[in-house]
Parts: C-alpha cells; structure tokens; sequence
C-alpha cells in the first residue's frame, strides 16, 4: 500500500503573507491533493523576537481566501498535534538530548563573549566565522559537572569533518556539499526553543510529512537536514525547493521593498481566485497552453516535474492580464456584486442606472479599484479642453466636431423614448444622412458625455445611463467649448 501524500505549510507569525508564502502554500496543498493526501498547517512561532499579534488570524484567513483548507492545524486539530511549536518545546529538548546521545550533536556551554571574540579573530584573518568546537572536547564529567551547575547551553549539530554529503531535490536532482564547509550549527538555543533547522527536522518527522515544498534559497542547508535524518535514523522526505519570485529589475520580492502582500493585492482590487491562478504559475508550467484553471483543474494538472528551476518574474501586467480575464468570465449580476461597493462615494445621482454602468464597466475593467476613477464623471462633467475632440485616426478636428454636435443636437432632443438602441438608430441615420464616418459622429459625442480622452463605453451607453436631459446639456456645453 502506497503511503499517504502529507504535505505542511508551517508559516512563522509575522504579519504577511507576501507573494512567495502563497506559493509554497499552494504548491504543497496541490501536491497533496493531487494524490488525496493530506495538508497540514503547522505555526511556526518559536522565534518570539519576529512573533505579531494576530498574525495567526491573517494566516488562517488567507488560506480561507485562497482556497486551501488544511486537513490538521491548530485550530482544528489532528493526530499529530499541538500544531504550534512554541507548544511542542518539551519535545525539541527530549530530541536534542537524544541526537547528543546518538553522537550526532554535543553540548555547547561557550559564551557570547567567546564567540564574538573567536568571531572576530577569524574575520580578521580574511576567513568566514566557523565554530571552532571548543566543547566538542569535553569529557563526559566536565559536560555532567556544567549541567549540575545549571551553566547555560545550546546544543550543536556534529558534522562529519571530511567526505560529502548528498541529497536529492524534486527540482534540481542531486546536490552535493563538502562537509568540510558545514557549520556546527546550533540546534537547540540557550532557552529551550530549538532554531528553525532543528524543529522542521523533528516536526516533519513526529507528523510523517512527506513532501516538503521551500525557497531554493534553503537549499544549501539541505545536507544539514539530511545528516539529522540520518543520526536519528529517520526516513528522508521528498525535497521540493522552488525558484525564487522576482521584480522585472532582478530584485528579490519583499515587503520591505513596499511589495504587496496577497492581502495588498485583494485590496488593491484583484480577485482572489486570479491571484490564485497567476501565483501557481511563477515558476510552474502545465506542459500545455492553459493558463486559465479553477482550483479542481489545478489538482488535476499540477505534477512537480513542471516546477522550473529559473526565477519567476512578478509582472503586475499579467496579473492584470488574468484579472480581466477572470471579470469576463463572471455573469454580469455577479460583476455587478463586486462593482458596487466602488461606485459608493463615486457616483451620488439616485437616478443613474448603477446596473447598466456595470454592464459597459464589465468588458473594459481589469482591476476593480480603477472603477472609481473611471466613472468619476457621471455624476458632473470634468473640466475639459476642446483639444479632446480632435483624433486623427477617427479623422475628427475642432471643426468637424463642431458640425456633427450640432447636427446631433436636435435629433436627440426630439427623441421621446430615450433608450440606448433608439439613440443608436437616430444617430446613426444621421450618420448616413451627413455622409460623414461613424467615428466623426461617435467620437464628439462621447466626449461631450463624458469630457474624457477614455471613458468606459460608447456614445449610445453614456447618453443612455446619463438620461435625456443631463446628456443634452453637455452636448450643449461641448458645442460651446468648440464655438469659442
């Protein structure tokens, strides 16, 4: 029988959830449904120094958001708990204890005043700050006589002094280092709480994770993790580090640069299930031309031989791309459920029409926080200049403009039963009848109605939603501008 798929996202509290977190989340969820497996939430809060409060809610909201229901976490439970590892401290002291006994790691009692001096000799000598392994010497009566005395301690990682040490990747194959370059790192801290290397180690292990989705950033301390699997005689879990996400300028991601975080991108006014989509395929590719998938064909497709090895570049244009996408696709009644929120405060006249402000919005929106900006001149008419009518390629001039107003004029007034495709057949019957283009008609119009270079919609829509007598008035206020 084939062993169950068991995947972890194990975020640290800090507050954010920037665009690289979101991936490795979905990745990991996808790898464990894709195979009816299981996906894990596990806190990881044991550097208390990074720690904000309420940031646990902000990671259990943005997996709602986004989809990803986890099937064990602390707030629902399991059989593998606690799922906060500040909760799980005693265990990380039992394990240290062990590896130490296993030869795997030792004692540590030096001072921060030793190490910074030992720090600071090595720099000087051009060399890069490695742990000499003073307290590896101890005998086992000085480390007994040290713990009787109640000395602080951290506990360190033994590594082998020559040989390498290899590992595989789902991504990047085989990877081999010398032991000679790894560090005795510390594994357990002088209070207690193990360091990140050592409570992933031992967390994966006790929640029999199989897959572990990270940054390629992490994969140099791989063979580190490897050789704590193999002092306690653990089985290895599949690694599956992933490339790194960048700006178009080569720069790294991050919330410090001012990098929006999947919240940021909700609030600037994309839809989640695009971000969704968009932020599966940064380093991810189907093997086919689909770009548009729902969750469930994402579970369907997702295979971790399509993860690529080269950075992803963040291009918020093809997020805008996907967005826009994903608004076309919605019922208009649905669009219109999102849109309105953003028409509060932007368009106050009762009598507009709000549906059929949807209905021309829908087809030209990409990101819903542009749609105040775009309807901002139906409730009044901006300032404008009569330079907004002339359009060489709808062969339109002061002039010219001039005339078709003017003739539109009195053909709108006379109309009784005011409604988009009446206007439309009586302007453009006097389209036919002047013998001029439709754009020398259409374009003056537009402009009048809404005193804008770009308006969401037509001519026939704007004098539609803006009604009879509020559209006349600026068909008057346009032949104005252009008499002077």
């Amino acid at each position: 029988m084939a062993k169950e798929i068991r995947t972890r996202y194990a975020p640290s509290p800090t507050g954010y959830m920037h665009i690289g977190n979101l991936r490795t989340a979905l990745y990991e969820y996808l790898i464990a449904k894709a195979e009816n497996g299981k996906f894990i939430l596990r806190i990881e809060d044991t550097d208390q120094e990074r720690y904000v409060e309420d940031a646990v809610d902000v990671i259990y909201k943005t997996l709602k958001m986004a989809g990803l229901e986890h099937d064990e976490g602390p707030d629902i439970g399991g059989n593998y708990g606690p799922y906060i590892q500040s909760e799980r401290k005693p265990l990380y002291m039992e394990y240290a204890k062990k590896l130490v006994e296993l030869g795997g790691a030792y004692y540590c009692f030096c001072t921060k005043e030793r190490l910074a001096k030992l720090k600071e000799e090595q720099e000087a000598a051009g060399g890069v700050f490695k742990y000499d392994r003073c307290c590896a010497k101890l005998s086992k009566e000085e480390i007994d006589q040290k713990l009787a005395n109640n000395e602080p301690f951290v506990v360190r990682q033994k590594m082998p002094d020559t040989g390498t040490t290899s590992f595989d990747d789902a991504v990047y194959g085989t990877i081999t280092v010398e032991n000679s370059s790894l560090d005795d790192q510390i594994l357990l801290k002088s209070d207690g709480l193990p360091t990140y290397n050592f409570a992933n180690v031992v967390d994966d292990h006790l929640m029999e994770i199989t897959h572990v989705v990270r940054g390629n950033e992490y994969l140099s301390s791989a063979p580190k993790y490897n050789l704590l699997y193999e002092a306690f005689g653990w089985d290895i879990p599949t690694y599956v580090h992933v490339p790194l996400i960048l700006k178009s300028s080569g720069q790294k991601l991050s919330k410090r640069s001012g990098d929006p975080s999947f919240e940021d991108l909700v609030s600037m006014g994309y839809l989640i299930d695009a971000i969704v989509n968009y932020v599966v395929l940064l380093g991810w590719s189907p093997g086919t031309n689909q770009e548009i998938f729902t969750m469930d064909e994402l579970k369907q497709a997702f295979k971790i031989e399509g993860i690529s090895k080269s950075p992803a570049i963040f291009d918020i244009n093809k997020l805008n791309w996907f967005n826009a996408e994903y608004i076309r696709k919605m019922s208009l009644d649905e669009f219109h459920e999102i849109a309105k929120p953003y028409y509060e405060g932007a368009i106050n006249n009762e009598n507009i029409d709000l549906k059929k402000v949807s209905k021309i919005l829908q087809p030209r929106t990409e990101v819903l926080t542009s749609i105040p900006g775009n309807v901002d001149f139906i409730d009044s008419l901006p300032e404008y200049g009569k330079e907004l009518y002339v359009h060489k390629k709808m062969k339109t001039t002061e002039e010219n403009s001039l005339e078709s107003l003017k003739a539109a004029l009195p053909v709108l007034e006379g109309i009784s039963d005011w409604n988009e495709q009446v206007i439309h057949d009586v302007v453009m019957d006097l389209v036919v009848k002047l013998g001029i283009k439709n754009s020398q008609m259409l374009w003056p119009i537009r402009t009048a109605l809404s005193g804008k270079a770009v308006s969401p919609g037509g001519a026939m829509e704007l004098a539609d939603i803006l009604g009879k007598d509020e559209a006349i008035r600026r068909v008057k206020v346009g032949i104005e501008k252009l008499s002077v």
